[in-house]
């Protein structure tokens, strides 16, 4: 088991350093040192010395990937790739382009993140599962096809109007929560109810015609007909037969949610008010902050990568024929 974890994050370093190189590419394609001296400065006209002078001042006047003034290693340690990009794996994430230090502002910010996702990822999951065992233990009735029917019309609606439709019914017309905004300590909860309901609501189409057809595809197995045969209830086959079997592709698909349970969610936290690390890149990608938008890339990366460690570890619990050998 050790070594299987520690190899599994050796082979992570070549992908995190891919993804580096990659978004480290990507956003001097679209915006040379230059225009981000020029959007930060804002003026209207600009000169090349006020340029420079920023650029020296926020370490951007550095050669991009290899300095060929530079003398041995200072050929690559003194390049903007090695300074911006290298140190985030020592999880040093510097300061962003108006000085402000990024790992403070996350340390800050996963709070309203995790308040957000966290119980969206947990309720969530329950409703989803619960949703899709009641449709299949009615399976081929009136109820089975009335839940699918209910599942593809939540799936054709898109999530801005839910997010729009509940804040007019739920926060302008019955003012029950505020429509946006967030408050310190206990306080927060009114704020993350309305956000919360419409994270879980919007998700149950997808999740829940998922698990739908795991399980549709584990009771026509042979187990389960001998688990019938043996005089088991229904509930009894689906809860201590069934559900235990799907467990593998249920851990696999939570893979998905992990990053966003730290990340936060971009849309629910831009409309709500939310001042996450999701509103937090958003914020960064308008104001075209290379500092922020690597620093949460590299952190989304780190954290799927984890999850699938942590996955693959979890699978020797739920199956015991899935053996980590060393």
């Amino acid at each position: 088991m050790f070594a299987y974890i520690v190899r599994r994050v050796l082979y992570a370093f070549p992908i995190l350093i891919g993804v580096n190189a990659l978004t480290f590419a990507l956003f001097f394609m679209v915006n040379t040192p230059d225009d981000m001296a020029r959007m930060n400065l804002g003026d209207k006209y600009i000169t090349q010395e006020s340029m420079d002078a920023w650029k020296q001042e926020h370490g951007y006047d550095k050669a991009l990937l290899w300095n060929s003034q530079g003398e041995g290693a200072a050929k690559v340690t003194n390049t903007l790739f090695f300074d911006k990009s290298l140190r985030l794996f020592v999880f040093d994430f510097g300061q962003a382009d108006d000085g402000r230090d990024i790992a403070a502002d996350i340390k800050v910010r996963m709070w309203p993140s995790l308040a957000i996702a966290v119980p969206v990822f947990i309720v969530g999951l329950l409703v989803n599962i619960t949703f899709a065992m009641l449709m299949v233990f009615f399976r081929a009735t009136y109820v089975d096809l009335a839940g699918v029917v209910i599942c593809v019309v939540i799936m054709s609606i898109s999530s801005l109007f839910y997010i729009i439709g509940g804040q007019f019914l739920i926060g302008k017309l019955m003012q029950l929560v505020p429509i946006s905004g967030y408050g310190e300590g206990l306080s927060a909860i009114k704020f993350l109810i309305l956000p919360v309901l419409i994270g879980i609501v919007s998700g149950i189409g997808a999740g829940s015609r998922w698990y739908r057809t795991l399980f549709l595809e584990e009771v026509s197995k042979d187990y389960v007909r001998t688990a019938r045969a043996k005089g088991l209830s229904e509930t009894q086959v689906l809860f201590r037969h069934v559900l235990k079997n799907t467990m593998i592709p249920i851990l696999t698909g939570a893979v998905v949610i992990i990053p966003t349970l730290f990340m936060g969610s971009l849309i629910l936290e831009a409309f709500f008010g939310i001042p996450g690390l999701g509103s937090y890149t958003i914020d960064a990608i308008r104001a075209q902050d290379f500092a922020i938008v690597r620093a949460m890339v590299f952190l989304g990366s780190v954290l799927y990568i984890l999850g699938l460690v942590l996955t693959d570890i979890s699978y020797t619990l739920v199956d015991p024929r899935v053996r980590l050998d060393g």
